[in-house]
Order: structure tokens, then sequence, then C-alpha cells
């Protein structure tokens, strides 16, 4: 016995996003960053054909509705990096779509705010 009976790769977590990804890079922050909301496509004309089991994951979960990147990648357990190229490549295939999150709103002014309660005050006693 030569002790490769039980032998297994060390690195074999680190090839494996490479692996996922087919070398791609990761697409611009501004693209799709942690907050960006993804929701699969509408258009059943183009369903899928020929898709890696991560990216139909990734579209299967997105079809729920909309989902931060990093809702995605939590429900996944895979590495945020690896989320969004897939999620990259699934956008050029049209089949999903990415909206920019809602603006927080304005915060309201302190005068305004002090003439309601005066107002309420006022009416109320």
């Amino acid at each position: 016995m030569t002790g490769h009976d039980n032998w297994e790769p060390e690195a074999a977590e680190l090839v494996r996003p490479y692996v996922i990804t087919k070398g791609r890079g990761l697409p611009d922050e501004d693209d799709l960053s942690l907050i960006t909301l993804v929701t699969a496509s509408a258009d059943d004309a183009r369903r899928p054909t020929r898709l890696s089991p991560e990216e139909q994951s990734l579209l299967d979960l997105c079809s729920a509705g909309y989902l931060s990147v990093a809702e995605i990648a939590g429900h996944t357990h895979f590495p945020l990096g690896v989320v969004r190229i897939l999620l990259a490549s699934l956008m050029e295939g049209g089949y999903v779509t990415t909206r920019p999150p809602v603006a927080r709103a304005r915060l309201a002014d302190k005068e305004i705010l002090e003439e309601v309660l005066n107002g309420l005050r006022a009416k109320f006693g």
C-alpha cells in the first residue's frame, strides 16, 4: 500500500468557484451591489435551454420575486462573488432583470415637524 487510497485534493474548495463561474471576472459594483434587487424576467419565450445547475438554482430562486444580491447569496450558500458573476451572466442572457433599491425617503424638515406638533397641541391641548 502506498497510502494513496485515502488521498483527497487539498484545494478543491478553491477550484470550485472558478469552475462555476467559468473563469469570468466580477461585474462592476454599480451593476450588482449587495442591495441591488433581482427577479426573473417575465418573458416566457426566453426560457433557458442550457444553464449550469448553479445558474438554474439562482433563476428558480429569483422567480419568486425581488431579492437582493446579498439575500440570494445567503439562500444559495454560494460566495458573494460567485453569485454576482452568475447573476451578471443571467442578466446578459435576459433571464433576470435588476433594479436599484428603493431610495431612502428624505428626512422631514425640523421646522415642519415643530409646526405640526404645535398645531396638535393647540387642537388637543
